[in-house]
Formats: structure tokens, sequence, C-alpha cells
């Protein structure tokens, strides 16, 4: 199972708040087959507990250690917000990264999204493009298997 494919984007998503947020793009690693829907609320213990917004228009939501058992695969969702989503005081998220990685995988999918969302001008052009095949195409700047 790939970790990262064009079913995982989600673009032109409606305003919500953070959990919401958190609540879609583990949705969509259930949907498609990456985690048991038990893991979508260890993701937001996880928001509830700190957040996970990393800066620069960006947030990798993921679930907390114990419910790593509920992940059957590694798998990465995005959600696109153009108008952005409040997700803490001074943090407004434009791109909500979901991800669930089996063993050693979660740190580093978290080091290759922050690879690519360092770069400010990457982010605009995923917060800004209507094309899904654009968007997999920056996010796998980075091989993700």
């Amino acid at each position: 199972m790939k970790i990262l494919t064009i079913e995982n984007l989600m673009l032109h998503c409606p305003s919500e708040d953070k959990f919401d947020a958190v609540r879609r793009v583990g949705s969509k690693l259930v949907e498609n087959g990456y985690v048991d829907p038990a893991y979508v609320e260890g993701m937001l213990m996880r928001e509830q507990s700190m957040s996970t917004y990393i800066g620069n228009g960006v947030a990798i939501p993921h679930g907390m250690p114990e419910y790593a058992r509920y992940i059957r695969a590694s798998g990465i969702t995005v959600a696109q917000y153009r108008g952005g989503i409040p997700f803490g005081p001074d943090q407004t998220a434009y791109l909500v990264i979901g991800i669930a990685g089996m063993g050693d995988q979660h740190l580093d999918m978290l080091s290759r999204i922050a690879a690519v969302c360092l770069e400010p001008e990457n982010v605009r052009r995923l917060v800004r493009t209507d094309d899904a095949r654009e968007m997999l195409h920056l996010l796998q700047q980075e091989d993700w298997g």
C-alpha cells in the first residue's frame, strides 16, 4: 500500500474548527484503509494535549503512541484550507496533514513533511493549487515509498 496517493488529498475543504479538521484527515486515513477508526480518537487526544501545528501554515495531526496498534499501514492524508482555519493562538493552518506511521516510519514521515513544508513557496503552492496531481507532485519531492 502506498503511503501517499491522489486519493489521500482533499482540496478546497470548508472552514471548520481544528478538531473537525483532525477528524477529516483521520476519517480519510480510515476510509483508505491505513488505520482502524479508534486511531482517530488518538489523533484527537493528542490535539487536546498539545497542538500539532508546526508553523508555516501547517499542522500534522497524528495519534498518541498508545494508539499505534490501530495502524494497519503507514499513510498520509492532506486537507487544504484556502482560507485557513484557527489552530491555536496566532496559528492559522492552511494544510492539515494527517499521518499514521508504522514503527519507526512515524518520525521519518514527520521529517519528510517538514522538509517540504519548510519552504514557504512550497506551502503557498500547495495551498493555492486546484490540481490534486500538482499537490501530489509537490509533496512527493520526498520519496514516500
